[in-house]
């Protein structure tokens, strides 16, 4: 029996596809690996501690921002697993057709506190005239 070769060429390429689609790794997958790279938050200084974007908006730009430290960590790791979590929420938000408001999450920065970094309260920035609320 002979196989046509356009019907190779499909099958192949259906192939191909699924092996792909099954090394893609979720987005739930690379949170746990994140947290898992992140568990050693000590420092001995603020010059230790770091912010990072995680997530990713619709419109573009992180959802939240993880504290990290650079004392016992592998910043170049966090970062590159960060990456692709944002890549593939961006990827499903593009694929699920999702909208965001579109608000800007700031950088709230990082702060070494009794030995660990911590993010950096944020404040609301309230009218003129009217007092600060945290």
């Amino acid at each position: 029996m002979k196989i046509a070769p356009t019907l190779r060429l499909a099958t192949a390429s259906l192939l191909i596809l699924t092996a792909c689609a099954g090394a893609q790794t979720s987005t739930s997958e690379l949170w746990k690996q994140i947290q898992a790279a992140n568990t050693d938050l000590t420092c001995d200084n603020s010059s230790q501690c770091h912010s990072l974007g995680v997530g990713a908006k619709a419109c573009g730009g992180p959802e939240n921002y993880l504290a990290w430290s650079s004392k016992n960590s592998d910043g170049a790791k966090l970062k590159a697993l960060v990456e692709q979590h944002s890549a593939a929420r961006r990827a499903d938000d593009k694929k699920q057709g999702i909208m965001s408001t579109c608000s800007v999450v700031s950088d709230p920065g990082a702060s070494c506190r009794a030995g660990v970094c911590v993010l950096n309260e944020r404040s609301l920035v309230p009218p003129s005239g009217q007092p600060n609320v945290k």
